[in-house]
């Protein structure tokens, strides 16, 4: 019985002195892939806020493109009620 006790604390002994280090070493583990972690969402944000610009940019546009479109058919166009309203002053369309 007391042999199996040295045993036994022999054992704790041995454990207790390689756990420091293998405590150490998956604590700079789970820093490192923290880090990695962080600079992934970081990197994610700015692609975020580079694809909102980009939207903001391509709406920008295509409002611009569908105003001189239109600007281009009321010119063109034909119609008696059109001509008239191109005709009367802008303070007076922008009432209506």
């Amino acid at each position: 019985m007391e042999d199996f006790f040295g045993l036994f604390i022999g054992f704790v002994a041995v454990v207790m002195v390689f756990s420091i280090p293998l405590t150490a070493i998956w604590t700079t583990h789970l820093r490192k892939m923290q880090s990695m972690k962080s600079k992934v969402i970081k990197d994610e944000i700015e692609l975020e806020k580079l694809r909102y610009d980009n939207f903001l940019l391509e709406t920008e546009k295509m409002r611009l493109e569908l105003q001189n479109k239109q600007a281009s058919l009321l010119e063109m166009s034909a119609d008696p009620l059109v001509v008239e309203l191109q005709k009367r002053p802008k303070a007076e369309t922008k009432a209506l």
